[in-house]
């Protein structure tokens, strides 16, 4: 048996998960950690990581050691994904990590984070035809899968905070500013010419705006184990619905809502935007949510490489 490591450094949160893996191809998470460091916060159209941002992070791949550097026959693999790789100052980030963690993080391409995507998505939920959606902070993953296969796949580099940052979607959203932010994505979203063949297609979606969107209609609808969203199905305007409610009422409302983590209240809508243009540009009836993603489609390669 071997114990993996898997540090994932998104552009909202640093998450954490060790899974044993076994003789038989097999393999069972053990344990999960989550830090929300926001890295990309403020890093602007001159794409700086700051200073404040870059120490956060590195205090939570810090604070992950505790929970496997003990443990035997360990690999411990570190990626990055949008904010590093969009960074203009991310060699200077990465030596600080790896001075600071002894963790050499690899800079995942966009090709590479929608292809893990894929690989964990697909091998647990075994969808045939679909359209994959993974939003994370400064980025969104698309992947056209067609009978079973990535017939095309890319990263964008909008996501749930950029967005908000750039169109002021945290506090009480102003027609003219949720106005331009759907048209500027309508505007990028029409120049892949790929879409089209995933006109009425169920959405996948992964990321972490879409598995709060998850949790906040678990929770109303009074379904026990809120966490657990594999799997689970939404239709097209009970996403609408959802979305109306949080336009509807101010931050301080907002992180009232029951299933809505404090933190991710203030880029909830920037996180829900892409989703929501999305819907409307491909006329799909529904949503299925996928607890795997980047970290499953990488365990996924390294065994079938052992």
């Amino acid at each position: 048996m071997q114990n993996l490591a898997i540090v994932d450094l998104g552009s909202n949160s640093v998450r954490m998960a060790v899974n044993e893996l076994h003789d038989d191809g097999t393999y069972r998470e053990v344990n999960r950690v989550k830090v929300d460091s926001r890295l990309s916060e403020g890093m602007g159209p001159e794409k700086i990581l700051q200073p404040k941002a870059m120490d956060r992070t590195i205090n939570a791949l810090k604070s992950f050691r505790p929970y496997y550097e003990q443990l035997p026959n360990l690999v411990v693999r570190g990626i990055a994904t949008a904010a590093v790789r969009q960074a203009r100052n991310r060699d200077e980030f990465l030596k600080r990590v790896a001075l600071a963690t002894d963790i050499d993080l690899e800079v995942l391409s966009g090709d590479q984070e929608a292809y893990y995507d894929y690989l964990g998505a697909v091998n647990r939920l075994k969808v045939k035809d679909c359209l994959l959606l993974d939003t994370g902070g400064a980025s969104c993953e698309l992947v056209h899968v067609k009978d079973g296969r990535d017939a095309n796949l890319i990263s964008v580099p909008f996501g749930a905070v950029n967005l908000s940052e750039q169109f002021r979607l945290d506090d009480r959203v102003r027609a003219v500013d949720l106005f331009s932010a759907q048209v500027f994505l309508r505007e990028r979203l029409r120049d892949i010419w790929w879409l089209n063949d995933a006109k009425h297609l169920p959405l996948v979606l992964l990321g972490g705006a879409n598995r709060t969107l998850a949790r906040m209609n678990r929770q109303q609808q009074k379904i026990l184990h809120v966490e657990n969203i594999h799997g689970y199905r939404l239709t097209t305007e009970q996403v609408m619905k959802t979305f109306e409610r949080l336009l509807r009422v101010p931050l301080a409302e907002r992180k009232r809502i029951s299933g809505l983590e404090l933190d991710r209240a203030d880029i909830i809508i920037g996180g829900m935007l892409p989703l929501v243009t999305l819907l409307q540009m491909l006329d799909s009836d529904r949503v299925v949510f996928s607890e795997s993603g980047v970290r499953e489609g990488i365990i996924s390669e390294y065994l079938s490489q052992r």
